[in-house]
Parts: C-alpha cells; sequence; structure tokens
C-alpha cells in the first residue's frame, strides 16, 4: 500500500533563488485512506527572519536560536519520508526549498520527481470554490481544524485532510473509469497536469497504461 508524504515549509521570503531560507517543516504521512505518521521541527538556518514573516507565522528569531541546525533536520525528515511521494499545497513553492535544503545538507533529493500539488488539483476538481487557498479550501469542505495556519505542522495535516478528500473524490467521481484502481499518487500527478473537460480520458489513459504496464 503506498504511502504519500505531505509537506510544508515556513520560509523567510519566497522562494531559495532569492536568498529565502527554511524555518520549519512539516511532514504527514497518508496511507490507505489515513493519516498514520507525522514530523515537525523548526530549523536554524543562521538568517534573520523579517518582522512582516514573523507576524505571519509567529516564528521568531528567538525562537529559531535554539532550534537545530537546518542540515540535521533535513536529514532527519529525508529519512522520515524516504520512498514516499510528495504532496504539498502550492507545489512549486515547496519543491524549490525541498531541494534547495536537502543540498545543502547534502542529501539526494531527486530532482525529476514530480510533486503532488493539491493546489493544482482543486482547481481543476473544485471549480466552485471561492478560491484555491488553502484555508478557503478547509472551509469549503469542512475540513477539520489543524490549527493556527502558516505553521507547519498545521498546514501539513490540512493539506493531507485535503489530499484524503480529493482522494475521496476522484475514487467516487471517475469509479468506472478506475475499474478498481487506487488513486495512486501517479494518478494524481497527472491529473493536475490534465485540462478540466480532459479529466475522464486522463483518468482512462492512465488505466490503460497501468493495465499494460503490469499486465
Amino acid at each position: 500500500m503506498e504511502t504519500i508524504a505531505v509537506i510544508d515549509f515556513e520560509t523567510t521570503g519566497i522562494g531559495p533563488n532569492a536568498g529565502a531560507r527554511a524555518t520549519e517543516i512539516a511532514a504527514v504521512l497518508v496511507r490507505n485512506g489515513a493519516i498514520v505518521g507525522s514530523y515537525q521541527s523548526l530549523m536554524n538556518s543562521g538568517v534573520r527572519v523579517p518582522h512582516f514573516i514573523e507576524q505571519l507565522t509567529g516564528i521568531s528569531n528567538r525562537m529559531l536560536s535554539t532550534a537545530p541546525p537546518a542540515e540535521a533536520v533535513m536529514r532527519e525528515v529525508m529519512a522520515f519520508t524516504q520512498g514516499c511521494p510528495l504532496v504539498a499545497h502550492n507545489a512549486s513553492f515547496d519543491r524549490g526549498f525541498w531541494l534547495a535544503e536537502a543540498q545543502r545538507a547534502e542529501c539526494a533529493a531527486d530532482v525529476t520527481h514530480a510533486f503532488a500539488c493539491t493546489v493544482l488539483l482543486s482547481r481543476r476538481l473544485y471549480p466552485d470554490a471561492p478560491n484555491c487557498r488553502l484555508g478557503t479550501l478547509a472551509a469549503h469542505h469542512g475540513l477539520p481544524d489543524a490549527g493556527r495556519a502558516h505553521r507547519a505542522l498545521a498546514d501539513a495535516m490540512t493539506t493531507a485532510h485535503l489530499l484524503l478528500r480529493l482522494q475521496g473524490d476522484v475514487a467516487s467521481r471517475f469509479e468506472p473509469e478506475l475499474a478498481g484502481q487506487q488513486v495512486s499518487h501517479a494518478l494524481l500527478a497527472a491529473m493536475q497536469r490534465s485540462s478540466k473537460a480532459a479529466l475522464k480520458r486522463c483518468v482512462q489513459d492512465f488505466v490503460s497504461r497501468s493495465s499494460v504496464l503490469f499486465a
């Protein structure tokens, strides 16, 4: 049974290419329709947190002064998620920090691995949602309250609940096309690249390819 790791970073800015660093990471493991584990840690990367980021996240420079080194945290979280395909909300953001911080920690990260993105999937599956912000989608679907937004574990937990909702809705909506197959990470990654109008065809093609591959 596939285990998926849902990750979330809090950071000092918009991207590692602009000099931003991670301040916190969380990973939540999802398997067989349930949350089965979690990891969370602050990360001391040796950079200062801007005041507006501290106000947004509640993560202060004082808190980070006693946090473990970012490199050690990345080695821990990559061991925790080893072998798991990854999911994030607005995955391009988290993937950038995942690769950058892994490189700094001298950990092997697969740069070709595609994250599944709950923003992209929600855009295709929930056109009636007001927008695809995580808090909006949580309210729209009545997801469990995971705690303060813009903290890594709370956001990762909410994203994990959204992932479970997505998997359930895909299984229900495309039950004939799935022909008993599970809603895997690979299927979600394919669907996020599809247009809304072509989702049924995307599922059919994915199942057909999978049947040939494992025949």
